[in-house]
């Protein structure tokens, strides 16, 4: 079991930034692979990011450049980097942990573990 519990979400203009975080505890942190998904009113669960136990780092197109995936194995938890946020990033973001690896990143019904969402509103 892994309980994960993310901070850092809120309000901020478009072009600026804000640092998500996720915290884990329970079992081995390293053998997860973390991902961030969001999910905006009205629409699907996005993939955002992913990184392995190994640091591999995956972005969706829509927000390369602009943010960036970490982890911290000693303090088990994983951070989301969000640089020169734009309106169209608005949602709620979720990290979630994976034991299934690289193949399966993108597609949020393969991940074993979800917190519970931090909300990220960005003005125009």
């Amino acid at each position: 079991q892994v309980q994960l519990v993310e901070s850092g979400g809120g309000l901020v203009q478009a072009g600026g930034s804000l640092r998500l975080s996720c915290a884990a505890s329970g079992r081995r942190f390293s053998d997860y692979l973390m991902g961030w998904f969001r999910q905006a009113p009205g629409k699907e669960r996005e993939f955002v990011a992913a990184i392995s136990w190994s640091g591999g780092r995956y972005y969706v197109d829509s927000v390369k450049g602009r943010f960036t995936i970490s982890r911290d194995n000693a303090k088990n938890t994983v951070y989301l980097q969000m640089n020169s946020l734009k309106p169209e990033d608005t949602a709620v973001y979720s990290c979630a942990a994976n034991r299934k690896g690289v193949a399966t990143m993108r597609r949020f019904v393969e991940y074993d573990y979800w917190g519970q969402g931090t909300q990220v509103t960005v003005s125009s």
